[in-house]
């Protein structure tokens, strides 16, 4: 059974968190890295976290771009690659 708790609180590292997750993660290990005055190891630390949360935003990324290209069809079956077009909020 899957576990679906969202919150601040958690800070159990995801094995393969979703992308949304993964990028706010990311700014925030950024944020930290480019305003306190971190000691050398936990810079490392947060340096190492960045790049394996860049690493999982980009496979999610691919796997987007994947799954759209295989959507995007013309009436003969060909794959047609196309923009994607982002709604306006």
């Amino acid at each position: 059974m899957p576990n679906h708790t969202k919150g601040a609180g958690a800070e159990k590292p995801a094995a393969n968190p979703p992308f949304e997750e993964a990028l706010q993660k990311l700014e925030s290990v950024v944020e930290a890295m480019e305003s306190d005055d971190l000691p050398l190891e936990t810079l490392l630390a947060k340096y190492e976290e960045g790049a394996r949360l860049v690493k999982v935003c980009q496979e999610k990324l691919a796997e987007a771009e994947v799954k759209i290209q295989k959507l995007e069809k013309d009436a003969a079956g060909a794959m047609k690659l196309q923009p994607l077009e982002l709604a306006e909020e």
